[in-house]
């Protein structure tokens, strides 16, 4: 067994260090004296319709429900350690399939309910049940066997196979703690009328697609390590405004309704800055935003045709043209702040010409109209998206008329966020655009294994033995050999179209001070606070 202590110094095996972002442009608003008190109003571009963290999946929708909920560890943005939060110390197994935790002494809920082993076995138990919503949650569990109560704060978690992401998967959102009782309330009912968390602010109110509201807890005394503040949070209340539209959210802000906003597009960045507003950016780790490709439906069943659409798309227009200043374009399947990243650039480079004579190769040929035919059907699919960003549209009509200038007719189909589980569970869609975000390598077994939900139909092939074998793998060096092979399987077979890489900008009036970025790119809001 391996200590925290060793294995602090051990992260590599799922953290890479060097390699994670630092904050772009803006620090955060660092300096001065902090005072306690006051009201941060935050819009956001969309509403997941559920309130629940280990059941939510959108940036938009985490930024204020990570505020809820605390987790066993949490990881370092800088360094991309492992460090202590509820959990004060835990061990690992050398096959990396036990995780024991001791827990911090005197934590509670906000409905007054002690934190011990038994309720770290309680959520563990329940997320698998949670459903289509608990994606996240439930790829990191994958393998789960059960977790045993070795007394009242200490929990030793097991897998029935190893499972090297799951330490880091414990300072997500995702697998933040929740009550007991919270743990045993329905899916749904946990989404709409909210949840028992640790978190340094409560719920307090919550009007789908208009707002969220939560009040800061005067009682707590169990940050993260990674805290400047020890105690309650400065703030007394966050607001989340759900507001559509962006130059709705930049003119909200540049008035002074709002004091921060999230998915700051190029477009704002002008006014923003022209306003005295500070702009705070930092890349993602994880899967970049891409066309994720049905390859059990047609045109997809068709490797040559999956890899023409690659091939069309112009990344690099995309990224200068829609996305924020400093975005970069896609080079893999993973962004280059991910652990384990490999560089994919030649296999992703823009070639019309390629992708013409893989299309000819495979039978369809150019009709009057400039579409391609074959059998008298024409190269055909529709985009399923929906808009928790600004960049989404303009960077989906941009793709659109890439494809038609080599005979692929595509179409965009928006649906509400809420929809998104559903689509995903019944498979029902031609292609989707999103992406996800994890500074963990392992996010690929979660979307492209086929021993998981398999979103995407991807066919067996020696792909799951490589990504199974980076989950089992202890070694840094051999495990990101196997995360370097499995990059290479997704992007030459065009599971998946990557585009560029998610930059996450925020805008925020000068008087914010402190609101920082956590190690995924979302934000903690404990030690933030107002002039």
């Amino acid at each position: 067994m391996r200590t925290s202590r060793t294995l602090l110094s051990a992260t590599a095996l799922v953290i890479a260090t060097g390699t994670l972002p630092a904050c772009g442009s803006g620090d955060g608003g660092g300096g001065g004296t902090p005072g306690s008190g006051g009201t941060l109003t935050f819009a956001v571009g969309s509403d997941m319709g559920c309130v629940d963290p280990q059941q939510v999946g959108s940036n938009d929708t985490i930024y204020s429900v990570r505020q809820l909920v605390d987790s066993l560890t949490d990881q370092d943005p800088r360094t991309g350690k492992i460090v202590p939060w509820l959990a004060q110390s835990w061990t690992v197994s050398d096959d990396a399939t036990t995780f024991t935790f001791r827990l911090r002494p005197g934590v509670t809920f906000s409905d007054g309910t002690p934190l011990t082993a038994k309720t770290v076995k309680a959520n563990f138990d329940a997320i698998p049940g949670l459903g289509p919503r608990a994606t996240l949650g439930n790829g990191y569990l994958s393998g789960y066997k059960g977790t045993e109560v070795l007394d009242d704060l200490t929990a030793k978690v097991s897998f029935e196979q190893p499972n090297a992401q799951f330490l880091q998967a414990t300072s997500t959102h995702s697998l933040g703690l929740v009550s007991d009782a919270t743990a045993a309330k329905p899916a749904q009912e946990r989404c709409t009328k909210g949840i028992a968390g640790s978190g340094p602010f409560t719920l307090r109110r919550y009007v789908p697609n208009q707002t969220i509201e939560l009040a800061k807890r005067a009682d707590y005394t169990w940050g993260s390590a990674l805290f400047t503040k020890q105690g309650p949070a400065y703030l007394d209340r966050l607001v989340f405004k759900v507001l559509p539209e962006s130059g709705v959210r930049v003119g909200g802000l540049t008035s002074g309704q709002v004091d921060a906003i999230g998915a700051v597009g190029r477009a704002d960045e002008a006014a923003l800055k022209g306003a005295g507003a500070r702009l705070l950016a930092r890349a993602n780790p994880g899967i970049v935003f891409g066309v994720s490709l049905n390859s059990k439906r047609a045109p997809f069943t068709d490797e040559k045709v999956r890899r023409a659409v690659s091939l069309a798309v112009d990344r690099r227009q995309v990224a200068a043209t829609v996305f924020p200043s400093g975005t970069r374009p896609a080079t893999s399947v993973l962004s280059h702040t991910t652990p384990g990243y490999h560089d994919l650039g030649a296999d992703l480079a823009h070639d019309k010409a390629r992708a013409a004579a893989l299309l000819d190769s495979a039978g369809w040929t150019t009709g009057p109209d400039g579409i391609r035919r074959k059998d008298g059907r024409p190269l055909r699919f529709v985009i399923t998206w929906f808009a928790n960003a600004a960049t989404n549209q303009p960077s989906l009509e941009l793709i659109l008329q890439q494809l038609k200038a080599v005979g692929v007719q595509a179409e965009l189909k928006q649906i509400q966020m809420t929809e998104l589980a559903t689509v995903q569970a019944d498979k029902d869609f031609d292609a989707l655009w999103g992406n996800l975000t994890r500074a963990d390598p392992d996010i690929l077994r979660g979307q492209f294994s086929t021993r998981l939900l398999n979103t995407y139909n991807v066919p067996p092939t020696g792909l799951d033995r490589l990504l199974d074998g980076q989950s089992a793998q202890t070694d840094e060096t051999q495990r990101f050999d196997l995360v370097r092979q499995a990059q290479q399987e997704i992007v030459r077979h065009a599971y998946t179209v990557p585009v560029v890489e998610l930059q996450t900008v925020l805008g925020t009036a000068r008087k914010v001070r402190d609101l920082k970025f956590d190690a995924s790119s979302r934000i903690q809001l404990h030690d933030t606070w107002i002039e």
